[in-house]
């Protein structure tokens, strides 16, 4: 596997290469790259052996379905062969996304660069572009019923306030 170049922040502004610009460089150590793109601590290689277990199980569960439903049998070595390799990829995703975002200037990974991502698979594209419709319209309806339940209680006729008051003796 080859060493993925780490991003560092350039020289501080004012110097020649300053003005907050990109470099690439070998990697450094672990901890120091996750110091210089400002991340937060990895997380060790139990959990990764527990992201690694979680997947397994459910190529496992989707196996299964996938045998009773076509009358096939998976042997043990199958499905750890379909596990590790769809963990792999999901590495590999992950960190193209990552470069995705980086490219952008942003520290946020977007629906634009799963899209980006999904593009040479036309089908995954077409599904991913759905999805991600329904969830902005989700959350377009969200947003306006919030702002109608905001614009109601403002818009209630308010009780007059009491300026004189008579009182009987």
């Amino acid at each position: 596997e080859q060493p993925v170049p780490s991003l560092k922040q350039a020289p501080p502004a004012g110097h020649a290469l300053g003005q907050g610009i990109l470099v690439f460089q070998r990697p450094l150590g672990p901890e120091a790259q996750r110091v210089k793109k400002k991340l937060p601590p990895k997380a060790g290689p139990k959990h990764r052996e527990n992201l690694k277990a979680a997947l397994h199980y459910t190529v496992g569960s989707i196996c299964q379905e996938a045998a009773e439903a076509k009358g096939v049998r998976f042997t043990k070595p199958t499905i750890a062969a379909i596990s590790e390799v769809t963990f792999r990829q999901c590495e590999h995703f992950a960190k193209d996304l990552e470069m995705f975002a980086r490219h952008a200037k942003r520290s946020t990974i977007n629906m634009e660069d799963v899209k980006l991502l999904a593009r040479r698979s036309s089908s995954l594209l077409n599904h991913i572009t759905e999805k991600s419709e329904e969830i902005t319209r989700a959350n377009q309806e969200q947003k306006d019923k919030k702002k109608k339940k905001a614009e109601g209680g403002s818009k209630k006729p308010s009780k007059p306030a009491v300026t004189e008051m008579d009182i009987d003796d």
